[in-house]
């Protein structure tokens, strides 16, 4: 039996010259600190520095690739916890996750999940159902341990930023408690104004209602809605926030003429907008952020092309984002012509594209994020956070944008302990591919080093403004 979860030369190729040089590379790069700029982990965590409750909670029950293939296969949100405040019985959650281990199997979430077993838990032998309850008592106890509290794991992880994902509703009171502590590490919010500019999340009004009375404008107004969402880009930006982030069904943008837009926005406040309308809705607001974007320097993301909730029955009984997203096909080039045509090419805007839709990439992402000084190309997410996804969008997008109009990688998990785990998936793919052009005399190896760093660092730091 191998006893070790992971091997040392693990996502090199198998080409013995290249896999030298690609070794090479990654000793550049596997200690530098990670920068983590978009995620969805909690601040609560480090605001109250307890420990985890147990492996079922931190493992299984907030990462929707685990639970996703367990019910792919017939298993029960239920029987796993999901949806449940507390796990009611975590252990015999964890058993149902371990007997079924081997559904995950080639996938990107086993690697992440047998890095963190084997280097933070020191665990060798692979999980299964016979190995259960020694994974289950083993990571109990060491979670009990100071060393284990989430305060010491982000400073073990060697994060240097960590960032979470929050709604323009939330006060930041856990951000605000971590800078109160004293504590010196860097956890900054991410300003997601989805809840407030989607007329399809439930309760919109009343949350563009509680926006205005948060921010002290008066949100049944056109320019009184604009103002309260800048006052609350404002205070995410006292307590450390760089970034927007904006999960829109599609990539459309709009530029209407201040009447129209503030007729549009009575419509929908008032309940009376038609699906075409919430999309232009959805449309203008791209484009106000944008603008937003230029007057106070918050980099702008864009996750769009995810049909989210597709499983209606699960979002009746469990609420959103619980595993149902489904890719769908996007249109870049004229959904953003409008946004582009005010603020292209502004310099001092920075918009990341990301991209669930792979023919985009070298047909439409590329081209643009090669010619407009403000696009830059996020790395590969969701379903395309693979090995083989990072190496396919370095091959289709390095021809046309380079690698500098790209940002590096950011992790985008809730899964707090799989951080680590996924930069690490990156950096390695990156130093193959990087070890390849060397290999094939298209790179020198001290150029490649040195991007082999701005992958893993300097770029993020940069295109975040970190």
């Amino acid at each position: 039996m191998n006893p070790m979860l992971i091997d040392p030369d693990r996502l090199f190729p198998a080409e013995p010259c290249t896999r030298n040089i690609a070794r090479k590379l990654y000793a550049e790069v596997s200690d530098l600190p990670l920068l983590s700029p978009h995620g969805h982990t909690q601040a609560g965590w480090f605001a109250a520095n307890q420990p985890f409750p147990d492996p079922a909670t931190l493992f299984v029950q907030p990462d929707h690739y685990i639970f996703r293939m367990l019910y792919s296969q017939g298993v029960s949100m239920d029987e796993m916890g999901i949806g449940q405040p507390v796990v009611k019985d975590p252990r015999k959650v964890w058993r149902l996750f371990a007997s079924h281990y081997y559904l995950f199997r080639g996938t990107p979430t086993r690697i992440w999940l047998d890095y963190a077993f084997q280097e933070l838990f020191r665990l060798e032998e692979r999980l299964s159902e016979k190995t259960a309850d020694a994974y289950f008592d083993t990571i109990s106890e060491k979670l009990r341990q100071p060393e284990y509290l989430p305060r010491a794991l982000y400073e073990h992880f060697n994060l240097e930023v960590l960032a979470t994902t929050d709604s323009p509703l939330d006060a930041l009171a856990d951000h605000k408690l971590i800078r109160e502590s004293g504590w010196k590490a860097r956890i900054v919010p991410t300003f997601r104004p989805d809840p407030v500019v989607d007329p399809e999340f439930a309760g919109f009004a009343e949350r563009v209602a509680k926006l205005g009375e948060q921010n002290g404008e008066d949100t049944a107004t056109w320019r009184g809605y604009l103002n309260a969402l800048g006052k609350a880009r404002a205070h995410f930006r006292a307590l450390g926030c760089t970034a927007t982030d904006h999960g829109h069904p599609s990539a459309q943008t709009a530029d209407l003429p201040e009447a129209e837009a503030a007729k549009l926005f009575g419509k929908v406040v008032a309940g009376n907008a038609s699906a075409p309308e919430q999309e232009l809705f959805r449309a203008q607001m791209l484009t106000e952020m944008a603008r937003m974007s230029v007057e106070d320097g918050l980099v702008m993301q864009i996750h769009p092309g995810s049909v989210r909730n597709h499983n209606r029955k699960i979002y009746e009984r469990y609420g959103r984002d619980m595993g149902a997203d489904i890719p769908r096909a996007i249109n870049y080039v004229d959904a953003l012509r409008p946004l582009l045509d005010r603020f292209g090419n502004e310099t001092k805007l920075t918009i990341i594209l990301f991209m669930l839709d792979e023919s985009t990439l070298s047909r439409e992402l590329a081209p643009l994020a090669g010619h407009y000084p403000c696009l830059r190309l996020g790395p590969p997410w969701w379903f395309h956070d693979s090995p083989e996804g990072m190496m396919r969008f370095r091959e289709l997008v390095t021809e046309t944008a380079g690698f500098y109009n790209t940002v590096g990688f950011n992790d985008d998990t809730r899964a707090f302990l799989s951080i680590p785990a996924r930069h690490d998936v990156a950096r390695r793919v990156d130093c193959a591919f990087l070890a390849r052009l060397v290999a094939e005399h298209r790179l020198d190896e001290d150029e490649a080093a040195e991007l082999a760093r701005d992958l893993a660092y300097g770029l993020a730091k940069k295109a975040y403004r970190l």
